[in-house]
């Protein structure tokens, strides 16, 4: 909790005070003025000592945010490098369950065609039990002659292209196979960079849990706790302030844009009640909007459609997404892990946009969550669904 110190009387004033309040004229001697001096000499160094204090504690509450806000982004970074080795396992296991599936679907046709090729070379034999030459030599009847050699020259030339595809389909095996190992081989050291990431994510946030329980050791007072969440909400409101102000800018360029180019109104329908939960767990109040317990590394999502027009630090909240969904209204979602989208893209409803911290015993853990209208805080949970 930082500390508080009454505005300090000006330096020329306390001199005057203390002017007035020594003998003057002839009757003042040397040592009342020597006192005077002295008294007037330690209240300046009083003073000295209060504006550096206040100056030193207001640097180490900006050095102890900046460190947060830094760790943060160390956990965010590491919890981004996971979530992708994620993504890129499974993308790779689906290839390998493909090509596994391919060279299952291969070997069936395989045994197909060697089936295929068998029953021709049984035909061929069946049929003249010989050469084409020994029919030659041996039958008078042309007519059966001609058949069979008609029906030697089929079989070969089927024989030929089973053959054919028997090699091409065992040449495409080879490579299946090659491909197979190769994904495979891929496939583990993506989990084996996986498993080094996590390492690394799970280094990231116990070193962010110390700093947090560090700073939380500050508060050892409920009041403490309370001024500070006060202030935690005053810089919000600044920030959102300016936030909006921005907002307002862009919304009336945009209307002079679409008085020159009008298009169709789109209607928002009764969203009152209705919106989707940005995260689960258990919830509870929190300033202006809710705190949701939701699993570490779980997503959150939008609640409505919007665009993402701030993503930063603010102390109290952790890492902030605020999103804009038009008609003065916004979205923050607080204490998130790893964010998934940069300021300026456009969000769906329900679509993911961060993953959460890990919820632990503090005041302000959890998923943050809050809905404003023209800065004005409402009640989220008059808004969101009733079904979770």
């Amino acid at each position: 909790m930082p500390i508080r110190f009454r505005p300090a009387l000006s330096l020329a004033a306390l001199a005057l005070g203390w002017s007035l309040a020594a003998p003057v004229g002839a009757q003042s001697t040397q040592s009342q003025q020597a006192q005077a001096r002295k008294q007037l000499n330690a209240l300046h160094q009083q003073m000295q000592h209060l504006t550096e204090a206040q100056l030193a504690t207001r640097s180490q509450q900006q050095a102890v945010t900046a460190t947060l806000a830094r760790q943060a982004q160390a956990v965010a970074v590491a919890a981004k490098a996971v979530r992708q080795s994620d993504q890129a396992i499974s993308a790779k296991q689906q290839e390998l369950d493909q090509l596994l599936q391919q060279r299952s679907d291969l070997k069936s046709q395989l045994d197909q065609q060697r089936k295929a090729i068998g029953d021709l070379l049984r035909a061929a034999y069946s049929l003249g039990q010989g050469s084409d030459l020994r029919l030659l030599l041996g039958d008078d009847d042309l007519g059966r002659i001609a058949r069979a050699l008609m029906y030697s020259h089929y079989f070969q030339q089927d024989r030929q292209r089973r053959i054919a595809t028997l090699m091409a389909q065992l040449a495409q095996l080879q490579q299946l196979e090659a491909q197979i190992r190769d994904q495979q081989q891929a496939l583990q050291q993506t989990r084996q960079q996986r498993s080094r990431q996590q390492q690394q994510l799970a280094q990231q946030r116990a070193a962010q849990q110390k700093l947090l329980d560090q700073t939380n050791a500050r508060y050892q007072t409920q009041a403490q706790k309370l001024a500070a969440l006060k202030e935690d909400e005053a810089s919000l409101n600044q920030m959102l302030a300016r936030l909006q102000r921005a907002l307002d800018e862009a919304a009336k360029a945009a209307a002079r844009e679409s008085r020159q180019n009008p298009s169709a109104p789109t209607s928002r329908g009764n969203i009152r009640g209705n919106l989707p939960w940005p995260a689960l767990g258990p919830v509870r109040r929190h300033g202006n909007g809710v705190l949701i317990a939701a699993a570490q590394g779980s997503e959150i999502h939008a609640v409505a459609r919007g665009r993402v027009v701030f993503i930063g630090f603010l102390r109290g909240y952790g890492t902030l997404i605020i999103l804009n969904h038009g008609d003065g209204w916004t979205s923050g979602y607080g204490n998130t892990e790893t964010q998934l989208y940069k300021v300026g893209d456009q969000v769906e409803a329900g679509q993911a946009i961060a993953t959460a911290s890990a919820a632990t015993n503090d005041d302000n853990s959890g998923v943050y969550f809050e809905l404003r209208h023209r800065l004005t805080p409402v009640d989220p949970q008059a808004w969101l669904s009733t079904h979770r």
